[in-house]
């Protein structure tokens, strides 16, 4: 399953790997209009999610997963084929994020239904965080590919990726979800659930943050290079590649500081590490490089680094006959909030000066520390609004205990 998101991966990033360098100087378009294309990936994957996931509750997952892959590979290699400016661009990279909608949530779906009963929390943290490696593969492959052949071959290379989870699904043993009755969009249960909600609300903190800075990641250390100078072999595809996979451990780090130290704690000190690290970056952003490029790997370990114990700690949170919509919202608002990274911050570029000015960059990394620092507030709420609902209930019961 692993490797199969890998390889669902490829073409995850191949727009925001080639956004500054190839795709806005040959359409012509502003900061603001290359993070809307960019965040139509999320938008579609926003609409989609809630639909798809919720629906694995209904039938198997593995369904779901198989068609959301062959949707994803051919709405890439659509891309390279057709795209010809910002409005067909951003409607066939929505339909390709829609067809991711059917690929990572209830890809996740197919994985714990067939696990064995038990601590799920390092399996989910593994598949979460191989996500980090599926995207600097996309890095990787996207700009090599790109700068050798042009970015429409990029896109169609990329497109080949999603095979190998198809061929996963074909291996894997079918599964009847047991009938269920009822709306299939209802998410009531889980606004009941105040404990998953929280971790819900988190990762979409975490998301926008995330979303943000890999739309943007290449155009930044253009700028570096281009203003500061770099080793020839820090280029801007090193870079990303490092940024991207150095995910993985820092993922599993993460988690496992969670479940030694607690989860709310540990995934608090992370975000608000992460947004220390931004608020750094951006006030440094005419730095030399090799300053530069030490703070972003430390940026590289704190912005995934709660993406595995949020995940896990929704899951654990969820009740199981509504896990399906609980990964849907879980999905919907982590990418919606990337959708609003990717424009935002794009935005907050032009605001301030555009991709060439340390200002704007300045802007960038501000706006990506605002929306990181919410993450520890929305957990917060969370556990204050359970403790008052146990409070609440424990002395309802109390409160019908006949005395003496």
């Amino acid at each position: 399953m692993c490797i199969g998101q890998v390889g669902n991966l490829l073409p995850h990033v191949t727009l925001s790997a080639n956004l500054a360098q190839h795709l806005m100087p040959a359409w012509g378009l502003s900061a603001a209009e290359g993070g809307l294309m960019a965040s139509g990936y999320a938008f579609g994957y926003m609409l989609a999610v809630p639909v798809l996931t919720t629906l694995t509750d209904r039938i198997d997952a593995r369904i779901v997963l198989l068609w959301g892959s062959i949707v994803s590979g051919l709405a890439t290699a659509a891309f390279g084929i057709f795209a010809q400016g910002f409005w067909s661009a951003t409607a066939i990279w929505s339909l390709a994020g829609l067809g991711f909608a059917g690929a990572y949530m209830p890809g996740l779906k197919a994985l714990t239904e067939r696990l064995p009963p038990g601590d799920t929390s390092r399996a989910v943290t593994l598949y979460t965080s191989s996500f980090s490696v599926g995207v600097g593969v996309s890095f990787l492959v996207a700009q090599l590919v790109a700068d050798s052949f042009g970015w429409r071959t990029a896109f169609l290379v990329t497109g080949f990726g999603p095979i190998a989870m198809v061929v996963a699904c074909l291996l894997m043993q079918g599964q009847r979800p047991a009938p269920k009755a009822g709306r299939l969009l209802n998410f009531a249960p889980v606004f009941a659930n105040r404990e998953a909600l929280g971790y819900i609300l988190g990762y979409g903190a975490h998301c926008f943050e995330l979303y943000g800075i890999r739309t943007w990641l290449v155009g930044f250390w253009t700028f570096v290079i281009a203003h500061q100078g770099a080793p020839s072999w820090l280029s801007p595809v090193v870079l990303s590649f490092c940024f991207a996979v150095i995910s993985m451990p820092a993922s599993v780090l993460g988690n496992e500081a969670a479940l030694k130290f607690g989860r709310h704690r540990a995934i608090t000190l992370v975000m608000i590490a992460s947004a220390c690290v931004a608020l750094v970056i951006g006030l440094n952003a005419t730095a030399p490089a090799w300053v530069l490029a030490l703070l972003l790997f430390v940026y590289g370990l704190t912005v995934p680094a709660d993406s595995g114990a949020l995940t896990a700690g929704m899951s654990a949170a969820a009740i199981s006959e509504h896990r399906g919509a609980t990964l849907a919202l879980h999905s919907t608002v982590g990418f919606g909030l990337s959708a609003l990274g990717a424009w935002g911050t794009g935005a907050a570029l032009d605001m301030a000066g555009g991709p060439q000015s340390a200002s704007g960059w300045l802007l960038v990394f501000i706006v990506l520390a605002l929306g990181i620092a919410l993450g520890p507030l929305a957990l917060l709420w969370a556990r204050t609004s359970s403790s008052r609902s146990l409070t609440s209930a424990l002395r309802g019961g109390a409160s019908k205990t006949p005395g003496r």
